[in-house]
């Protein structure tokens, strides 16, 4: 794995011929956070190709500051290599994110209305399903494919006793849900639904932007967090990466959930923000 930051002073021979520093396992552009041209992003990212492809990892974290740089940034998405971006680390989470916004918004978790908006379910999706409605009275679950859910909604009434409710209706299903957690709805999708005015929406694998003009609630596109630090960490990491991905970069995607689950309480994991359109919960 390589992390992938910008110079503090890069000199001006390096930026002149774009010389790329490898520092153990940083990659050090010569550029600040001023944005680069077109052609300065291809060279750098051919040159990002030529150092990884000499390596057995595709797994990159980019800087907050490199970040901003979309061209290159794309290009490296092209190359085929995994850029950590934090999401699988957000799906984990989910029943921590809901804690969270209890806590701040002051909301009892027995009067706790709860939609899950999911097409794709992943095996860690569904034990955060069984964990929030183990702990939540009213779970709503709002999909296109009824039938499958429909299974999974009597799976988890006969396992844990515990009843859902599974549905599609656009005009009532999210009507009342104080709290959204949209797992796989693009923006184009969940504009179909009447939405709850002051819902708090989750947005998980990607970006969404609510449409309805008598939406005043949030929508969350990001977040991140703090965990305890193993010995030896490079503190300059924490200063130039968000503390989502560089976490997120350590685990082995395929581990178990309940392994997942167990590091996180190990480290100490806790959700310092979570982030939307103008606003920071």
């Amino acid at each position: 794995m390589y992390y992938v930051q910008e110079a503090d002073k890069p000199y001006l021979i390096f930026s002149i011929f774009n010389i790329i520093q490898l520092q153990q396992d940083k990659i050090i552009l010569p550029i600040d956070e001023k944005k680069i041209s077109s052609r300065k992003a291809q060279k750098l990212a051919k040159k990002t190709k030529r150092i990884l492809d000499k390596t057995i990892s595709t797994k990159i974290v980019i800087s907050k500051k490199i970040q901003k740089q979309e061209e290159y940034v794309n290009l490296l998405h092209a190359y085929s290599f995994e850029l950590i971006d934090g999401k699988w680390l957000f799906e984990v989470l989910s029943c921590k994110i809901l804690e969270y916004i209890l806590e701040k918004k002051e909301i009892k978790k027995e009067e706790a209305k709860i939609s899950i908006l999911v097409n794709d379910l992943t095996e860690n999706m569904l034990s955060n399903i069984r964990q929030i409605a183990k702990e939540y009275k009213r779970v709503n679950i709002i999909t296109n494919h009824i039938a499958k859910f429909k299974k999974i909604e009597k799976q988890i009434l006969e396992k844990d006793g515990i009843m859902i409710t599974v549905g599609n209706n656009k005009k009532k299903g999210l009507s009342k849900s104080q709290l959204i957690l949209n797992v796989d709805f693009p923006s184009e999708l969940i504009n179909q639904y009447h939405i709850y005015e002051n819902a708090i929406i989750v947005n998980i694998r990607g970006n969404v932007k609510i449409a309805q003009k008598r939406f005043n609630g949030i929508s969350i596109n990001d977040y991140d967090i703090t965990f305890e630090k193993t010995e030896g960490f490079d503190y300059d990491k924490s200063t130039k990466y968000k503390a989502c991905k560089i976490y997120e970069a350590q685990f082995n995607k395929k581990q178990p959930f309940q392994e997942i689950i167990k590091q996180m309480e190990k480290d100490k994991v806790k959700i310092t923000k979570l982030v939307g359109i103008n606003t920071i919960i």
